[in-house]
């Protein structure tokens, strides 16, 4: 059961935390220097969604590797077109606020040490794919700040931790989503560009900039279903 902060009921707590670890969260992505850092998490993420997608269409998966910038590449043999293809390439920005919404619903249903679990569990199955140093010690150093909470965090604090956990990846993801859209405009400019949504124009014929504001659309979706999750559920049990 959450813990009253001070004088505020059980839930005000509630509303306090998930209002402050939304605050925090918007800090950690708002300033460049720790922004660089924390979004390694968002890559992540975003690698995992792509490697999912061309294992449950039917690719064979042969590595992820994660860079110092931030930057990741995922890559699996199967058909160079097709459906699984197109999925494979459109699956990474929208990865991101939809893990943040199914962990919105987790901690909205009372059910924080499984999101905390789930979150190990993917990070394990990422790890085995990766291919490069740096991104084994990017995915081993976010898994080990989730199970310090998870072994040594109070409900109150697993409970925070989880909040901020479900505005990062949907705030982040919206966030990468721009810097995509800005620099591809950028390399539009000079030549073709080669971002997921022009793969995913190649592949399919949607025009890029549709699949742009598709992958904005989910996370703005996203982001006021979560909202309204964890605002408007009753206390936790």
């Amino acid at each position: 059961m959450l813990e009253p902060l001070g004088d505020l009921t059980a839930a005000q707590t509630q509303v306090a935390l998930v209002v402050c670890a939304g605050l925090v969260a918007l800090l950690v992505i708002a300033f460049d220097t720790t922004w660089r850092v924390a979004r390694n998490v968002v890559t992540i993420a975003h690698e995992g969604g792509h490697a999912l997608v061309a294992i449950m269409t039917g690719r064979t998966m042969t590595r992820i590797r994660l860079h110092s910038d931030t930057s990741g590449v995922t890559l699996s043999k199967g058909r160079p077109t097709g459906p699984g293809m197109a999925a494979t390439a459109f699956a990474g920005y929208p990865t991101p606020p939809l893990l943040g919404l199914g962990a919105a619903a987790l901690v909205a249903g009372g059910a924080v040490p499984t999101m905390l679990g789930l979150a190990i569990m993917v990070l394990l199955g990422t790890l085995v794919l990766i291919r490069n140093v740096f991104g084994v010690v990017s995915v081993v150093l976010t898994g080990a700040v989730v199970a310090l909470v998870i072994a040594y965090g109070s409900v109150t604090t697993q409970y925070a931790f989880a909040c901020f956990v479900t505005w990062f990846l949907i705030v982040g993801g919206l966030k990468t989503v721009l810097e995509m859209a800005q620099k591809r405009s950028r390399l539009q400019r000079r030549g073709a560009p080669t971002s997921d949504p022009d793969q995913v124009e190649r592949l399919t014929g949607v025009p890029a900039g549709a699949v742009v504001a598709l992958f904005a659309l989910v996370g703005v979706i996203s982001l006021i279903l979560a909202a309204n999750l964890l605002l408007a559920w009753p206390p936790l049990p």
